[in-house]
C-alpha cells in the first residue's frame, strides 16, 4: 500500500490565543492624541479641576449611584410594612413633623419638595388604608390637619427597630459634622435643581410630537409663575 503524503509542516508557529500582536507604545500615544477633548459640560469655575470636568463628571455620576441605592433602601422599607416607597415617606414625615405641630398638606408638600395635588392623592390612599387621618382644624375649617392613626403608629414601630440599623449602616461614613455639611449642601441643591429645570424646559420646549420626560412617584412641586 502506498502512504498518503503528509504536507509539511509551517515553520512559523501559529499564534495561541492569549497571544496577541504587540502594539507599540508610540503607536498607543498617538492613536489617543488624536481623539478630541469631550466638551465640558459645565462652565463653572468651581466646578473644574485644572480645566477640566472629569471631577464634576464622577460627582453627577457617584450622586446617581447612590441615590439608586438610597431608593433600595426606601423601597426595602416601605415593602416591609406592605407600603409602596412614597406613601412611606409621606406616613413617616407626618408622623415627625406631627411631633412639631400640625401638618398640613401645604406644609407636608414643601418638606418633600412635592406639589401639593400629588401630596393629596397619597394621603387620601393612605387615609383609605386606615394609615393616617384628616381633621379639621378649629381655628380654620379650610385648612385639614394630618395625624398618623393608632394602626399608622403600630406599622411605623414594627419597622423602627430594622429601620434604624440600615440608616446606621448606610451613613456611616459620616461625622457629625460632615452631616451637617451634607444636609445643607443637599438642600441647596435641591433649590438650585429646580431653577436648573425651569431653565432646561425654557432652552428646551417640547413640540407637539416630543413625549413629556419620564417621571417616577415623586414628582417635584412646579412653582407658580409670577
Amino acid at each position: 500500500m502506498s502512504r498518503s503524503k503528509v504536507a509539511p509542516l509551517s515553520k512559523t508557529p501559529a499564534l495561541r490565543k492569549s497571544e496577541k500582536p504587540e502594539v507599540k507604545t508610540g503607536a498607543k500615544t498617538a492613536l489617543k492624541a488624536k481623539l478630541p477633548a469631550p466638551a465640558l459640560t459645565t462652565s463653572r469655575k468651581a466646578l473644574l479641576v485644572d480645566g477640566s470636568d472629569h471631577a464634576f463628571r464622577q460627582l453627577v455620576h457617584t450622586l446617581l449611584a447612590f441615590l439608586a441605592r438610597h431608593e433600595t433602601v426606601r423601597e426595602g422599607h416601605a415593602a416591609a410594612i406592605g407600603l409602596a416607597g412614597i406613601e412611606y415617606t409621606v406616613l413617616i414625615s407626618v408622623k415627625y413633623l406631627a411631633a412639631e405641630g400640625d401638618v398640613s398638606v401645604r406644609e407636608l408638600a414643601a418638606h418633600l419638595h412635592l406639589s401639593g395635588a400629588f401630596v393629596t392623592t397619597v394621603s387620601n390612599k393612605l387615609q383609605q388604608m386606615g394609615l393616617l387621618d384628616k381633621l379639621v382644624d378649629p381655628a380654620d375649617r379650610r385648612r385639614l390637619r394630618l395625624m398618623v392613626t393608632q394602626a399608622g403608629d403600630a406599622l411605623l414601630a414594627s419597622l423602627n427597630p430594622t429601620q434604624r440599623q440600615v440608616n446606621d449602616v448606610q451613613f456611616d461614613c459620616l461625622n457629625a459634622d460632615e452631616f451637617h455639611q451634607l444636609l445643607g449642601s443637599v438642600e441647596r441643591l435641591v433649590e438650585s435643581s429646580e431653577r436648573a429645570i425651569a431653565l432646561q424646559r425654557y432652552l428646551q420646549p417640547r413640540g407637539p410630537d416630543t413625549p413629556a420626560p419620564s417621571r417616577g412617584d415623586d414628582r417635584p412641586a412646579r412653582r407658580k409663575k409670577i
